[in-house]
């Protein structure tokens, strides 16, 4: 019963973030840092995102394998190929409810994804089933060779993946910014406030 319940915070954890990635897209006012990331990569070789995302999500697979192949899991699998379907559901639907939304609405959008997406984050991390060959880079510096912090790791990551991104020439927003900024503390944040709650105590009731 306790696998089941972790398997149902991983899977809502993913669906939630897929669902966030399109409203980032409808509201568009940034990408998030790896997007960023992987965009710029692909312009310094005149190549295409979805090219270079499938060959360096391969390469951090790979290094995560070696360094700590715990964070592949289920969760993984689940993030791999459900996030893409619900983050294309969701911009239909908001392509539906708001065909041509405002700055105003814009920026709401934006901001409630950015808050929804670490709260996802936390539940999946939480659940301890696996997660995206990315988030498992500050996990790793964070948990196994306890560098810094976990907040502090992931805004260095995506502190990193922004620079990246900016000097190869791709357009950053608001929202990249916000997001590399607070992704990392907000959603350690909603891990100890909200979802290791909830884990333990779903796992008490189950003794």
């Amino acid at each position: 019963m306790f696998q089941i319940r972790r398997l149902s915070m991983a899977l809502a954890g993913v669906l939630l973030c897929g669902c966030c990635v399109g409203l980032l897209q409808k509201a568009q006012l940034g990408v998030d840092p790896f997007t960023a990331f992987v965009t710029g990569i692909a312009n310094l070789f005149s190549s295409t995102y979805s090219v270079f995302y499938v060959i360096l999500t391969g390469l951090l697979l790979l290094i995560v394998a070696i360094l700590r192949k715990h964070y592949i899991g289920i969760a993984t699998v689940i993030n791999l190929f459900l996030t893409g379907v619900a983050a294309d559901a969701m911009r239909n639907a908001m392509d539906a409810i708001v065909p041509h939304p405002d700055l105003r609405i814009r920026v709401v959008i934006m901001l409630v994804a950015i808050v929804f997406t670490c709260l996802a984050a936390a539940l999946y991390f939480t659940a301890d089933l696996g997660v995206s060959a990315y988030d498992a880079v500050a996990l790793i510096a964070a948990y196994k060779y306890k560098l810094l912090p976990f907040k502090y790791c992931r805004m260095i990551s995506d502190s990193i993946c922004v620079l990246v991104g900016f000097a190869c020439n791709v357009t950053l927003g608001v929202g990249t910014i916000i997001t590399a900024l607070f992704m990392g503390p907000l959603t350690q944040w909603f891990r100890v406030k909200l979802a290791e709650p909830l884990l333990k105590g779903k796992a008490e009731t189950t003794m």
